[in-house]
């Protein structure tokens, strides 16, 4: 039995802002943006081989809710203690 070689592909007609988006999550991540899209993919299709980990803080941002007491308790943390500065 011969052994397969990895496949090539030719994907037309890419819309603007998904390449843009492509290319910012290959520059983020550090990779090249042939690996970044075999890796997206793999998990399209469930063949990928490892679970992602993450290890930034990136699903925070844009999660903040408003919340009073959270407020007060960094407020009272800026504070400025005169008596200590002098």
């Amino acid at each position: 039995m011969r052994k397969r070689r990895n496949l090539q592909y030719t994907i037309r007609d890419v819309p603007i802002e998904l390449d843009r988006r492509l290319r910012d999550g290959a520059r983020r991540t550090n990779r090249s943006l042939n690996r970044t899209l075999v890796e997206l993919l793999e998990r399209a299709a469930g063949v990928a081989q490892t679970a992602s980990t993450y290890k930034d803080l990136d699903s925070f941002f844009g999660s903040w809710t408003a919340d009073i007491e959270v407020d007060r308790a960094l407020a009272e943390q800026r504070r400025i203690d005169k008596k200590l500065w002098r």
